[in-house]
C-alpha cells in the first residue's frame, strides 16, 4: 500500500479557510433588556423563552437581589 499524497500548503489553506469559529451574537432579553444568549437563561429575570421564567435561589438566577 502507497502513502497517500501530500497536500499541498494552497489546497490545504483553501480548506481551511472555512473552518474560522464565527463571533457570538447575543440577543436582548425582552425583560430585562440585558444581553443573553440564546437558549440560555437570563440571570437577571430567569427568563429562557416565552412562558417559561426559572427561578434558582441558590445561584441568584430570576431572583431579585
Amino acid at each position: 500500500m502507497l502513502p497517500p499524497q501530500r497536500v499541498s500548503y494552497g489546497r490545504m489553506k483553501r480548506r481551511r479557510s472555512h473552518q474560522a469559529l464565527a463571533a457570538v451574537i447575543p440577543g436582548v432579553d425582552p425583560l430585562s433588556r440585558t444581553p443573553k444568549l440564546h437558549h440560555r437563561v437570563c440571570r437577571e429575570s430567569g427568563y429562557v423563552r416565552p412562558g417559561l421564567r426559572i427561578t434558582v435561589p441558590k445561584l441568584g438566577i430570576g431572583t431579585t437581589k
